[in-house]
Formats: structure tokens, sequence, C-alpha cells
């Protein structure tokens, strides 16, 4: 179930182009490139990815009764994070971040991107294995920072069981188990966070958690507490 191609402009951008044109798109199906000439990240980033990383897409159908497509993003984080967790030396500290992105000693590792058409969200991911792409104001790292990479059709492998296990229990059991199983993989309470939400000025202040719908809890300077839905967060660590 996983296609792999020499090179293309964007996994995520093909699996949409498929679906918008009528082809049969199924859950368990990957596109995989071996290079992106024109991946993107959110906000509309550039995210190119060199050989020898990870860059794929898989679709998820969304049906009545599913949980809200945008705790996607908390499934594919944990996904991301169990499927690196055999490659990952001792002396290295990973943790996933609010909503998409998973760090290994606060610096960005793996990225995630949901995008949807009609009632299919495609989830596109970027693991650095082999090298790292540079990033404005952000720490970037591969795994080769520690040792030889994973052979990355072993790492593609490992993720497609992984995300298949969550998604399942997604569905199964909800989002009160998902939120838990992602807090014990996050960064801890009290974690100092800039927030930018979409068309605002940075917020300070310190992770509070999660709420039952995978919102992010951000405690202010004054000890008020903000829910964000959306937006862009940096750890302070991560700054370069």
């Amino acid at each position: 179930m996983i296609e792999t191609v020499a090179e293309t402009g964007s996994t995520n951008a093909d699996l949409l182009s498929r679906i918008d044109a009528g082809e049969a798109v199924h859950e368990g199906q990957w596109l995989v490139a071996d290079r992106q000439v024109a991946g993107r990240g959110r906000q509309g980033r550039v995210w190119r990815d060199g050989s020898g990383n990870f860059m794929g897409s898989t679709p998820v159908a969304i049906g009545v009764g599913s949980p809200p497509p945008h705790t996607l993003s908390l499934v594919t984080g944990l996904a991301v994070y169990e499927a690196l967790s055999p490659f990952l030396p001792s002396m290295a500290s990973a943790m996933v971040k609010w909503p998409n992105d998973l760090l290994l000693n606060g610096a960005k590792l793996a990225g995630i991107l949901l995008e949807r058409s009609r009632d299919t969200i495609v989830v596109g991911i970027g693991v650095n294995l082999a090298q790292a792409p540079q990033l404005p104001g952000r720490r970037t790292v591969a795994l080769t920072a520690f040792g030889p990479a994973p052979d990355r059709d072993l790492f593609a492998r490992t993720l497609a069981e992984r995300f298949a296990q969550e998604i399942e229990r997604w569905r199964t059991y909800g989002l009160d188990l998902l939120v838990r199983r992602w807090s014990e993989a996050a960064h801890p309470g009290g974690t100092p966070l800039t927030v930018v939400p979409p068309g605002e000025e940075p917020l300070s202040g310190c992770f509070a958690g999660l709420t039952g719908e995978g919102n992010l809890r951000l405690t202010l300077a004054g000890g008020n507490e903000r829910i964000i839905h959306a937006g862009d967060v940096v750890l302070r660590e991560e700054s370069v």
C-alpha cells in the first residue's frame, strides 16, 4: 500500500489532485517521495526535504460520527512519535508539540500538514531522517546528528503500521484517550510558549495542557487562561 515516486512537487498536492479528479484513494494508501521540490508546511512555509528523509502523505476518510478532523494532527503526532521511538538514541529527548510538530532535544525533527478535499483529510508528514532543512528562526535536527540514518523504506512501513493503529484508537475510543496519551508524550505543563493566533499579535504564556477537544490551553502572564484553536506555537528552546 506504499507507492514510491522518485520526485514530485508535493505528495499532499498529488493525493488531493487524485481525489478532486474522482480517483479512488483509500485509507491505508501512502504516497512517498524520494525528493519533494514544492513541499510545504503550515501557513505556506516551504518544506523541501532532501534525499534520505521521509516525505509522505496518506488519506483519512471523515464520516458521520468521526471525531473532529482537527484532532488528526494529534493522532498523527503520536503515530510519528511511536514510529520514531525504535530509532532514537537513548540520550535524545523526543516530544510532540501542539498542533503538529515533533521535537528532538528542542529542535524540529518532524512536521505535519492536514489538508481537506470533500470528505477526506490528506495527512502529510515530513521527518528529518538524513538531513535537516533550514527554517527561519527555528532550530532543526536530523537523526544523523546521533548516528546513521534509519532506512527510509523501513521507517515508512513502521509509520504506516503505527498510523493505522492510532486511527483505529481514534475512531474506537474518541478524544479522552487521545488527549491523555498525547499529553504524556508532550512537553510538561508550565513550559514557556509563544503563540501567534491567526491575525493576532504574539502571545506569551505557559503551556497548561489541552482541552477535551484537543485545543491548546495557554496561561497568560496575569494568570488568565486563553484557549487556542489555531496558531503557530514556538517553545523558547526552539528559537535560533
